[in-house]
């Protein structure tokens, strides 16, 4: 790979049919503010100057990411570079002082209180693309999305987005509007949205937003095991796929990862993402993954990642990994997609 090819922008895609216009590689800022040991504020915004000087527009982040905090620490940084990027933020998972608690909220109200919180910390008089974070089903679908969609017409918000929601709720979403992209998890340990959400996402043209395509880290190999490799405040410690024999048979599982890698001369984070890439391709969809780093050398290898290409062959060998990994998603899994897979 030349220099100029190193150093080239990103491609540019559009995420659904009239959706805005992004890199083929976006950032996840979640990590910026919490969940994964402690933080650095200069090192994050740092990662975010050289997003933008790679191509990376995207800038992903949620009201519940630090209960606010992320997107307040955000707001500088959209203020100086609004025109450049595409700010995306989400609703619907509510936190108490509780730490563990986790509920969620699509009702009308909140839906329109959350975005005035999230319009406010962010500092921004319009969000570019506005994503449901999780689905209640005690609220009727058609009810939440209506009221994304006077969002719209307000001009509070330009697009709409879904996270975690099967393939027959996305239609039916599609149905009351236009919904411009899906965010879900999606990485070599992680398929199960492949069940229904994908092929539904390519019949309606959504683009899939990948979230945690590195397998929350666990897909560069950078550690094995929770309890050992991991600080005490890094929530990854609480999830099932990190800890004893789950941990150390998914480590087991990066050996075809890491032989690609190594013939590619290519991290195996980079190979990992690669992967992702090529879904686009696989499945007849957009896709613009989204993997969270707090540290530039990170951001410039995730996005080095889009200019490789893996054959045939070399997709073959990291098929099996995902049905052979150990530990659910989650804790618990009740608010993600594959719990309403029929």
């Amino acid at each position: 790979m030349t220099s100029d090819e190193t150093n080239a922008p990103l491609p540019q895609v559009r995420l659904g049919a009239t959706g805005p216009t992004t890199g083929v590689q976006g950032l996840g800022a979640m990590g910026m503010s919490e969940f994964y040991g402690d933080t650095d504020e200069a090192a994050a915004r740092d990662t975010l100057d050289a997003a933008l000087e790679s191509g990376v527009t995207l800038i992903d982040t949620a009201d519940v990411y630090g209960r606010g905090a992320n997107e307040e620490f955000l707001a500088p940084f959209v203020a100086a570079h609004r025109d450049e990027i595409t700010l995306a933020t989400k609703f619907s998972m509510v936190r108490t002082d509780d730490p563990a608690y986790r509920g969620v909220r699509n009702d009308p109200a909140y839906v329109k209180a959350a975005v005035e919180g999230s319009l406010r910390r962010l500092g921004v008089d319009v969000i570019d693309l506005y994503y449901m974070h999780r689905r209640d089903p005690a609220v009727p679908l058609a009810e939440s999305v209506g009221a994304m969609a006077e969002l719209v017409r307000e001009g509070k918000v330009r697009h709409l987005g879904l996270s975690e929601v099967t393939g027959p709720e996305l239609r039916e979403a599609h149905a009351v509007h236009p919904i411009a992209a899906l965010q879900s998890e999606w990485s070599l340990f992680s398929r199960d949205v492949e069940v229904s959400a994908v092929p539904a996402a390519a019949e309606l043209g959504v683009a899939l937003v990948p979230y945690s395509p590195l397998g929350r880290g666990f897909l560069t190999g950078a550690f094995a095991d929770a309890a050992r490799d991991l600080p005490e405040n890094d929530f990854r410690r609480t999830q099932p796929r990190f800890s004893g024999d789950n941990a150390r048979s998914n480590a087991a599982l990066l050996e075809p990862v890491r032989s690609l890698a190594a013939a590619h001369g290519a991290t195996l984070a980079q190979i990992a993402l690669a992967w992702v890439h090529q879904r686009a391709a696989v499945h007849g969809l957009t896709v613009v993954p989204i993997p969270g780093t707090r540290k530039r050398s990170r951001l410039l290898e995730n996005a080095a990642a889009t200019r490789i290409v893996l054959t045939a062959s070399e997709l073959d060998l990291l098929e099996p990994i995902a049905t052979q990994v150990a530990g659910a998603r989650y804790p618990d899994m009740s608010t993600t997609s594959a719990a309403r897979e029929s």
